[in-house]
């Protein structure tokens, strides 16, 4: 099973990260769950990113430019 970090972004939302594989890919997933308001349980939204496992190394180094920069 894959390990989720989860990121509370308010009370009905939280972005799950998570390392899969998808048709042979392995990916870095980046998606908005949100509460759904029927039963109360988590669901994914449409808000997200995929990206290959191997770009991950060019994604954290974005985003550690954005912090340094105050962005």
């Amino acid at each position: 099973m894959a390990q989720t970090f989860i990121i509370q972004k308010n009370s009905r939302e939280e972005v799950r990260i998570s390392r899969e594989s998808y048709r042979g890919h392995e990916l870095v997933n980046v998606r908005t769950w949100y509460r759904a308001d029927d039963d109360g349980t988590m669901k994914p939204g449409k808000q997200g990113l995929a990206v290959k496992a191997e770009k991950l190394p060019e994604l954290i180094a974005a985003l550690q430019q954005l912090e340094s920069e105050g962005g």
